[in-house]
């Protein structure tokens, strides 16, 4: 598993759009890996941040347009409601998603998908007979709790992202570990 930070170097700022990937080597064919990362409800077992999640206004699976709502909770933060947008689907290929904050967590309420919280994204590639799966957050544009936190101490603004970025990281290597585990299971 490779994981990576595409914002490295010195004075990374919340306005340089910091990102983080990982990627995996499924051994499974891109249609058995699509399903599961298509199913928004699967990250929720494997992931130590959401909770659950739901699509809303009758859909039932990733096309653009299509919005879900995640249930997330974490330690130093406590439990959120977001309202996703889907953003791009280009079926066994793409599938991403703007995370807003509808309830007004970190502000006004805000549904704009082109100004979310982040931006998640799943690319599979195939790769002889396997699949090569990467998972990608892009932090902001819009408020979240990062940016309360720089708000808070923006002498410590780097280390915030640093801080965050090493999360969501960990994070993304166990669901793609989990992923990987349930594409190659055989039967």
């Amino acid at each position: 598993m490779i994981g990576a930070s595409d914002i490295e170097g010195e004075h990374v700022r919340y306005s340089d759009g910091p990102t983080v990937h990982c990627d995996v080597r499924v051994e499974a064919p891109p249609a058995r890996v699509w399903a599961l990362v298509s199913d928004i409800a699967l990250p929720a077992r494997l992931s130590p941040e959401l909770q659950r999640a739901a699509w809303l206004d009758g859909a039932d699976r990733p096309v653009a347009g299509a919005r879900f709502e995640g249930h997330n909770r974490h330690p130093q933060v406590g439990e959120w409601r977001t309202v996703s947008y889907v953003v791009e689907v280009d079926e066994e290929r793409v599938f991403a998603w703007a995370v807003t904050d509808a309830d007004g967590r970190y502000g006004q309420p805000a549904v704009d998908p082109a100004k979310p919280l982040a931006t998640w994204r799943y690319e599979l590639q195939a790769e002889g007979e396997g699949t090569r799966l990467r998972q990608s957050a892009f932090l902001g544009p819009g408020p979240s709790g990062v940016t309360q936190a720089i708000e808070r101490w923006p002498d410590r603004e780097e280390a915030i992202i640093d801080f965050r970025l090493g999360e969501l990281r960990a994070g993304m290597e166990t669901t793609l570990q989990g992923i990987k585990a349930l594409a190659e299971q055989t039967g």
